[in-house]
């Protein structure tokens, strides 16, 4: 349910809705609003929610979520709220009604020391999930606001607002943001991705370990810290008198979906399964195995020597004397020990096969997706990988997060040929060996092989040293690419190639540029390579990069460096601002000599552009609204309609330049 606030004044304008009287607001939410009515006909009291204006702002938006609401009406379970009624308010927002549940909800409520009492909670909540998602509807929002009590105190799941039925794919607010309270959200919701069920199931885990704790397993200060921190931080550890719990929640909380538990009827069975140890005081294990809820003082005495009894029969030797009567010495001489059966529940201590597997690769996986790949010592995915394939190196988990771990590697390569960074290139090569060996088949000699991406790298390279006429550097790819493994047939031809170089190599900076008349603009972009030269000699940090708002977009940051897609040195640069591009026609003139600028809307349209293979937009000098926004001109990959203005002091990943030679 939306997070509740205090009752607003008599005064407050209430919605209008046949059949109701508005009694008063319960609470309010980013998308919709809770009030408490009475329902004339049938004389009870109900909350309705009605949506905000801004969360449903057109009629198809407004169609399709009643469409989904008249689906949720449909579940009919015991531990799942009810809608009574879908409809429109006066001014036409939808609404729909539900019983007034006034017994609070979960968050109001203590578990940290039932136990039993948090297991049932989180039983029922998984009966009302199976229903749900049998049904094709994931709820995408559990938390503990949204599960409400009954009169008889049973645990209803509520607020299916943001649930989704299957096919209709991720749905995302009006602000940019993944629906759901981040809190609780798995990193593949929080990403804008795919969800089913397992995302439920996840946020249930969530719940539990909150139930159980008396607080979440992450803590952050604000909604993109924590989602950031369920998507890459490893998953914490209980408190010690909790930890027969943490091999469960490291298969609740797993990172990827695919490592988690599949289906509601697996995790409760993994739930119903896990004991309290042996280690555990006395009074805390005795509550727990008889009755499963916390002692009352004022009980029956009665209850109060059943409890020293079974402390005195459960608890290990030397271990809470206070439920002990000290023994006699002739007694201790002669009579023996009582003898004490072996607890089950000691086994639960002991990991489970593949247990220790599951973790390394949910380890792996977060140490690849920080990008700690073979760094630092003793916290990197291939130390990591590694490990569990020495342990298991027949497990499909490990052969497949190797597999990533090879991309990722391959990647990180390629981007440094780009970089022309070749020592760091050799050296991260020089770890693909042990990758090969653990990704390779059964009975295949496993080898190093040239990534698709890294061999484009280098061609790039080697293209654009063949272009400039620039032998030392053709050689210097040459070698790079023998290096890393580059296939014979390719290694001959490239060979034949750098030895028809000769001479000495171009002009180094915008040689294009420097060759054009007075008056004229150049017919192709300014190249990564070109701009890589002189953001090397300026040390000119690059600009903001970002289409548009994403949750998690700080993983992953944009830049002309890394715009989100492989390009090679010859290729146009893109996130760039319109400063940077000033900047770097000041920086030409003072290379090459001469005066160089942006063109003129007009200017630029007596020269067509050559962008390549990918179209992109190109800024202008002239202004939009005022001159803190520049026009931009060509329809780039991304639809961008031109001419537009845009924002000046930051970059597009679809917008490079070109320019003009004044004198």
């Amino acid at each position: 349910m939306d997070e509740p606030t205090p009752p607003t004044a008599a005064t407050e304008s209430l919605p209008q809705i046949e059949g109701y009287r508005m009694l008063r607001r319960l609470g309010q939410g980013g998308m919709s609003t809770v009030y408490l009515a009475d329902q004339v006909a049938l004389g009870r009291e109900v909350a309705i929610k009605v949506m905000a204006p801004q969360a449903l702002s057109d009629e198809i938006s407004r169609r399709r979520f009643e469409n989904e609401v008249r689906t949720i009406a449909r579940l009919e379970h015991p531990h799942i709220v009810r809608i009574h009624e879908l409809g429109r308010t006066k001014d036409g927002l939808p609404y729909y009604s539900m019983p007034h549940l006034a017994r609070g909800h979960l968050g109001d409520r203590d578990y940290t020391r039932d136990e039993a009492g948090a297991v049932d909670i989180a039983r029922a909540l998984l009966s009302a999930l199976e229903y749900a998602h049998s049904r094709g509807v994931v709820h995408r929002d559990v938390k503990p606001e949204n599960v409400l009590f009954d009169d008889a105190g049973r645990p209803l799941l509520a607020d299916f607002g943001i649930a989704l039925r299957r096919g209709y794919g991720p749905r995302v607010t009006t602000a940019g943001l993944a629906v759901g309270s981040t809190a609780y959200m798995a990193p593949e919701q929080a990403r804008g991705e795919e969800v089913d069920g397992r995302v439920d199931l996840y946020s249930l885990g969530v719940v539990l370990w909150e139930m159980l704790a008396g607080r979440l397993p992450y803590e952050a200060g604000d909604a993109l810290s924590m989602a950031i921190a369920h998507a890459q931080q490893p998953i914490p550890k209980l408190p010690p008198h909790l930890r027969h719990w943490q091999r469960f929640m490291y298969r609740a909380l797993a990172k990827y979906p695919d490592s988690r538990f599949q289906n509601a009827a697996e995790m409760r069975d993994a739930m119903l399964a896990v004991r309290p140890p042996r280690w555990l005081p006395a009074w805390e294990r005795a509550r727990t195995v008889l009755t499963g809820r916390p002692v009352r003082w004022g009980v029956a005495a009665i209850a109060v020597i059943a409890l020293g009894v079974a402390a005195w029969r459960l608890a290990p030797d030397g271990a809470d004397d206070f439920f002990r009567a000290a023994p006699q010495p002739a007694q201790a001489a002669t009579t023996p020990a009582p003898q004490v059966a072996a607890d089950p529940t000691d086994r639960m201590m002991v990991p489970l096969p593949g247990a220790n597997v599951e973790v390394a690769v949910a380890r792996a996986r977060a140490q690849i997706a920080r990008g700690a790949l073979v760094s630092p010592d003793g916290d990197n995915a291939l130390a990591t990988v590694v490990g569990a394939w020495n342990e298991e190196p027949t497990d499909a988990r490990v052969r497949a997060v190797a597999g990533d771990l090879e991309s990722a590697l391959q990647s990180r390569i390629a981007a440094a040929v780009r970089g022309n960074d070749d020592a760091k290139a050799r050296d991260l090569a020089t770890h693909q060996v042990p990758i090969a060996r653990m990704t390779a088949a059964p009975g295949v000699t496993p080898k190093a092989t040239l990534d698709a991406d890294v061999r484009k790298a280098l061609r790039t390279r080697l293209d654009d040293a063949l272009k400039h006429n620039d032998a030392k550097r053709a050689q210097q790819t040459l070698a790079l690419a023998r290096d890393l493994a580059l296939p014979a047939a390719d290694a001959a031809r490239w060979t034949r190639e750098v030895a028809a170089v000769k001479g000495a190599p171009r002009a180094a900076a915008g040689d294009e540029v420097a060759d054009l008349g007075r008056g004229r603009v150049s017919p192709h972009p300014v190249t990564r390579a070109e701009f890589q030269r002189f953001a090397d000699a300026t040390h000119r940090p690059p600009s903001l990069c970002r289409e548009r708002a994403s949750l998690l977009r700080v993983l992953s940051p944009r830049s002309w460096k890394s715009p989100g897609f492989a390009q090679g040195p010859a290729d146009p640069v893109v996130c760039v601002s319109l400063q940077d591009a000033e900047a770097y026609a000041l920086w030409l003139g003072e290379e090459a000599g001469g005066k160089f600028r942006l063109p003129t809307s007009a200017e630029s349209s007596r020269t067509p552009a050559d962008t390549g293979g990918r179209a992109i937009s190109l800024w202008l000098r002239d202004c939009g609204a005022g001159c803190l926004q520049r026009v931009v001109t060509g329809t780039s990959w991304r639809g961008r309609k031109a001419p537009e203005a845009l924002v000046a002091n930051r970059g597009y990943d679809d917008v490079g330049f070109r320019l003009l030679r004044e004198r």
